[in-house]
């Protein structure tokens, strides 16, 4: 099993829209970077756990966990011209960008911050990707013991 982070802005999909989705389960569409894409494709599997997290808010953080329960596969929105992820590069023959399925496992009884994450940074978070200067990605592993100190917190 494999740990990731999953970020979101909850002003277009929040944990709240997760959780009022059908089986708490969503398409993780919209993806447009490639490292995020090879990381989707290639590495994630069902059963990966995810904290879902907040960003470009006023108070960014971990806000749940998700499991993945579909593996990577072509976004289709990508193919959608009327979709705003649309990419008119992207064909079913090379489909570009790639999803997978998440389900929501569990709210955390509290955001844990990205300011409370970074006060860990030279101890129990050391390394953690999230908390590298210039990291933007949507997607990125996170270690098993990350994952469980952030959890841990909440």
């Amino acid at each position: 099993m494999k740990y990731w982070l999953m970020k979101t802005e909850p002003s277009t999909f929040s944990v709240d829209d997760l959780e009022k989705a059908p089986r708490r389960t969503t398409a993780w569409d919209g993806v447009r970077n490639y490292q995020a894409r090879n990381m989707m494709r290639d590495e994630f599997a069902i059963g990966d756990l995810a904290l879902l997290y907040h960003s470009s808010c006023d108070v960014p953080g971990a806000v749940a966990v998700v499991k993945v329960v579909k593996a990577g596969y072509p976004d289709a929105t990508a193919q959608d011209p009327s979709h705003d992820h649309y990419d008119p590069k992207a064909s079913a023959k090379d489909p570009r960008w790639y999803m997978v399925d998440v389900q929501l496992e569990k709210r955390l009884s509290r955001v844990v911050t990205l300011d409370e994450m970074r006060v860990h940074a030279d101890s129990a978070l050391a390394g953690m990707l999230l908390l590298r200067a210039g990291n933007r990605l949507s997607v990125t592993p996170v270690e098993r013991a990350h994952f469980e100190f952030i959890v841990s917190l909440a």
